[in-house]
């Protein structure tokens, strides 16, 4: 039955209800000794009211509240028939990525913390087997993994007899995690192990980067054989598709061994970078809606190869592409920094407008997908990607892929 605002468990005073699943109900309580916010989860009834599962639960839940991480959310209490958990103040990470990809920088930060947490708890003898968007808390001190102790801890810890608690919670469909995020020998019925979790950690990060799951389908059938047959898309960034690559082989010796190695590889990740900053006028090429936009432009690359004398001036029109115009007002050109890419906005005739791209020796351009409204382009140094304003924010999106991200707020744009 649910708790109402009042009722105590224990020392522990109830708030509010906060959400429940598979696992119970959880509550924001407050600690009455330590005058302090706490998070408590109400045990199901399944495992609450059986002795021998209730006191296993609570011997595994003992052995992971001797984690302590900055990124793991920590377990303070155990109590009968519920734990007690610390209480976190955001997102989880499952809301986040609903709002879009994430920034490739922010994307290798969470995951770096993520698998930090991880480390410290595969170093512990301790398995998660439910790594998940929704199971990893986005605060302002960063990712949080949370649900470590229900009942995932390594047989080497908890002792021999396992498969009484896991058959009971599996019922449930907890314990052997979640669908989209089980690596395929756990639908073998294969004990988990470190490298599941690495599995499952490969499939948050493809989800943060491309935002959405690298397995998906309308059943449950159609995700199991994804997961088993089907190969995702590669991602963009050629470095972070080959962490996450491996982390989603088939075959789990074909995996990282390690998650600690494969934090240490996102550390050294060579991050590509848009500053979120306001652009200088000065790297904006303008051009007159006329016709046809003119843009007059020296290739940097003239300097480098031949004398001073000889530098000379490219011009070349670009019409507007067909069924588009170009704004009304003043449009905006911009060549890629590599001197090989047009970038420009064209509008239909009822006003609405998009970010176009060109190569300067093709007579093609191509429409760049979730840019629209946009104002004052302007590319990255490696030429990769676009940023403009947008809806009062300043977003990104990488021409390869058309993944387009949020920057940040830009006031008053």
């Amino acid at each position: 039955m649910p708790l109402s605002p009042g009722e105590t468990l224990g020392p522990y005073r109830i708030v509010s209800a906060i959400g429940a699943g598979g696992m119970g109900e959880v509550y924001k309580a407050i600690d009455t000794r330590l005058d302090r916010t706490v998070a408590v989860k109400v045990l199901p009834a399944h495992i609450a009211n059986r002795e021998d599962l209730r006191a296993r639960f609570e011997r595994e839940a003992r052995a992971v509240s001797a984690l302590n991480h900055p990124h793991i959310c920590a377990l303070y209490d155990v109590g009968d028939g519920f734990m007690v958990m610390e209480y976190l103040e955001g997102e989880t990470l499952a809301e986040r990525i609903a709002k879009g990809p994430l920034a490739l920088e922010q994307a290798a930060l969470f995951a770096t913390q993520i698998a930090g947490a991880l480390d410290r708890a595969h170093r512990t003898g301790v398995v998660h087997r439910d790594i998940k968007p929704s199971n990893v808390m986005i605060t302002r001190d960063g990712a949080k993994v949370l649900d470590f102790g229900l009942a995932k801890t390594v047989p080497k810890t908890i002792g021999s007899n396992d498969a009484t608690l896991t058959a009971a919670l599996t019922s449930e469909g907890t314990v052997l995690g979640t669908p989209h995020y089980m690596p395929p020998e756990q639908y073998e019925g294969k004990e988990a192990d470190e490298r599941s979790d690495i599995f499952a950690f490969g499939c948050v990060v493809y989800e943060m980067v491309a935002g959405k799951r690298p397995f998906d389908g309308t059943t449950r059938a159609a995700i199991i054989a994804s997961v088993l047959g089907a190969e995702p898309a590669p991602l963009g960034p050629a470095h972070m598709q080959k962490i996450v690559a491996r982390c989603l082989q088939k075959d789990p010796e074909e995996r990282w061994q390690s998650i600690r190695d494969v934090m240490l590889e996102l550390k050294s990740a060579p991050v590509e970078t848009v500053a979120a900053t306001v652009p200088k006028r000065s790297w904006l090429w303008p051009a007159i809606a006329t016709a046809g936009l003119a843009a007059a432009a020296v290739f940097g690359v003239l300097w480098l190869r031949k004398p001073v004398q000889e530098l000379r001036s490219v011009q070349f029109s670009v019409d507007p592409p067909k069924e588009m115009i170009y704004p009304s007002d003043v449009a905006t050109a911009v060549v890629s920094p590599d001197g090989n890419t047009l970038a420009f906005i064209a509008s239909t005739a009822e006003g609405q407008s998009q970010i176009w791209i060109r190569p300067i020796d093709s007579l093609a351009a191509r429409p760049l997908p979730k840019t629209e409204a946009p104002s004052e382009p302007f590319w990255s140094p490696d030429s990769q990607s676009i940023a403009f304003f947008a809806e009062q924010k300043l977003k990104r999106t990488n021409i390869a892929t058309g993944i387009t991200t949020v920057i940040c707020d830009s006031g008053v744009y």
